[in-house]
């Protein structure tokens, strides 16, 4: 982190810190203020949108990402606190080309109706699983509660993560 403080016009100082983020296994330089939050700069800095913006006060859950591999509220974090960090956003699921299994979960199990909070959720269960590979339903759904959707009713969710997790734990042979 560097700062660059510099001059407005008007001889204001302001505060800018050059950042290197390591988001989705690319680096990223970026000039912001202190003060910005990651989600902020995820968004408009790197343009990765996948990660939504919702209530701005960590309760929705809609901007969880990973953070060195553990679900993280972006809307809480200032992006000066994820330097050196491991981010990795709704983006890093998938390849460009094909869904990853649990993206293609939700698909299967209806997991999604508006699609509005399903980043968040992706990523939770991304973490979730990888904490928690043998998780039970009853701990899918103690850990989606942490996140707010308005249309599913969350067993759609918890019956994607779960198909997911049992998928991973006995892949199909070749």
């Amino acid at each position: 982190m560097t700062d660059t403080g510099n001059m407005t016009a008007t001889g204001n100082a302001t505060d800018v810190l050059l950042l290197t983020l390591d988001v989705n296994g690319e680096r990223h330089e970026v000039i912001t203020e202190p003060r910005r939050t990651l989600v902020d700069v995820l968004r408009h800095d790197l343009r990765l949108t996948g990660t939504h913006v919702g209530c701005e006060h960590g309760i929705c859950g809609a901007c969880t990402i990973l953070v060195d591999d553990r679900p993280v509220r972006a809307c809480l974090m200032f992006a000066a606190q994820a330097e050196g960090a491991r981010i990795r956003t709704v983006e890093s699921l998938s390849d460009g080309t094909e869904l990853s299994d649990l993206q293609r979960s939700f698909s299967e199990h209806h997991g999604l109706q508006c699609g509005f909070c399903t980043p968040g959720f992706l990523m939770l269960a991304e973490g979730f699983l990888a904490e928690r590979p043998e998780a039970t339903k009853d701990e899918i759904r103690e850990v989606v509660a942490s996140n707010l959707c308005r249309c599913t009713g969350y067993q759609t969710i918890v019956e994607a993560i779960d198909g997911c997790a049992v998928t991973r734990r006995c892949p199909k042979e070749s």
